[in-house]
């Protein structure tokens, strides 16, 4: 189209909102997150600042269960896959899994920590006052996904898991299931996520009577409704071992995610003859209630980074700030507030670069770091910074107590 004085007329660049979102694998190489090889299909490289994420999700979930009384336990990635044959996993998941013959004996990379979780439940007697048991590791499974179906991080075959096996009494059920809904709310409040539940009942392959199932499914719903969560019912969907809630959340390109899950287990108590002794003397069955609030670490942070566009939480930001010094005379007092920054436990960069103070600005924001602080000599002579915020812009000259107070 041309205007009246025969110049051809622009079209009107798409807005950043309007524009196709970016997949989270061009994130991941735009913010030196990770790397994929084709060494190892299906396994992220963690670059330093992705493993600066990884990291603080692997601070927050610890924390959480120190919270609510985990102990986290490790178990060994290679097992023989008798154990999997004990639990049932070998019968339902074998396909699935990563195994070979060393000498007489075949081994398998766990596709999941239950098994060798019931193991360490194992090596004690274990009294109804010990009992809840809260386990829980942060493991690395491996599970035996089709090449044509993996896809960054959202699909992979090496997977970290944020995993937990509450061993509970049976008039327990219900609180620890609380507990973990509880978990999980604060967990997703905190990032701004809606979380909508699911309730997963009885597959057709399913291990166990139909009695139990139904039993568990009961106590299930009672958990939600006690805390006031609607919910909706899954049909058919359960795990093989027992029935679930779905912790499903909607991104901000209005896909919906099951992330998070809470089982209920019958089955792995029984066939490996787990016992607790009783208030009477007697021996009986623990309930394990498996959990898990980020799911996979790896899903995870992909889902994240497509959410929010590669701009995560401060909490969550590989580099929270950015120190950039507009020229040498500045260098010392520059240094100053980095190491501030840094005695702070704040993750910082100090950009000392003879460039321009607006590459310099660029960059850090391509790079979505959530402050940048601006230092020339008016800064350096009142002891001050320059504070940049992300998605905002200037936001004037701070002292650093009052940057404290702003990022706290």
């Amino acid at each position: 189209m041309k205007t009246s004085n025969g110049v051809k007329k622009q079209k009107k660049p798409q807005s950043p909102e309007k524009s196709k979102p970016k997949d989270h694998r061009e994130l991941g190489r735009e913010l030196d997150l990770f790397s994929f090889h084709e060494v190892s299909p299906g396994a992220p490289f963690w670059h330093y600042k992705g493993m600066l994420i990884v990291k603080a999700l692997e601070k927050f979930i610890r924390e959480l269960q120190d919270k609510h009384g985990y102990e986290e336990i490790s178990t060994p990635i290679m097992v023989k896959k008798e154990l999997f044959e004990k639990s049932g996993h070998w019968e339902f998941f074998k396909d699935d899994m990563f195994y070979f013959k060393a000498g007489t004996e075949t081994y398998a990379l766990k596709p999941m920590n239950c098994p060798e979780s019931a193991l360490v439940y194992q090596t004690r007697t274990r009294s109804y006052r010990d009992l809840p048991l809260r386990l829980a590791e942060i493991g690395r499974l491996h599970r035996n996904e089709l090449s044509g179906v993996l896809g960054g991080l959202l699909r992979v075959r090496q997977i970290t898991m944020d995993d937990a096996h509450i061993y509970c009494r049976f008039d327990q059920i219900k609180s620890e299931l609380v507990s973990v809904l509880k978990m999980t709310e604060e967990f997703y409040k905190r990032l701004g996520l809606p979380v909508v539940y699911g309730l997963a009942t009885r597959p057709k392959k399913a291990m166990g009577s139909v009695k139990t199932w139904k039993e568990a499914e009961k106590l299930l719903g009672e958990a939600l409704e006690e805390l006031g969560l609607k919910y909706q019912t899954l049909k058919g969907e359960g795990a093989f071992y027992g029935p679930k809630i779905h912790f499903d959340i909607k991104d901000s390109l209005d896909r919906t995610w099951t992330i998070a899950t809470a089982q209920l287990d019958f089955q792995i108590p029984e066939r490996f003859q787990l016992e607790y002794i009783d208030a009477d003397g007697q021996a009986k069955r623990p309930v394990i209630i498996h959990r898990a609030i980020f799911g996979s670490f790896e899903r995870f942070i992909g889902i994240l980074l497509e959410h929010f566009k590669g701009a995560l939480p401060f909490w969550l930001s590989p580099v929270q700030v950015a120190v950039l010094a507009i020229n040498d005379q500045v260098t010392d007092y520059s240094k100053k507030v980095f190491e501030a920054l840094k005695n702070k436990n704040v993750r910082a960069e100090l950009d000392l670069r003879n460039e321009s103070v607006g590459k310099k600005i660029r960059e850090a924001e391509l790079q979505k770091i959530p402050y940048l602080l601006i230092i020339g000599e008016k800064e350096a002579a009142s002891e001050k910074v320059a504070v940049r915020e992300r998605g905002k812009g200037d936001i004037g000259q701070k002292t650093l107590e009052e940057f404290w107070e702003i990022i706290k």
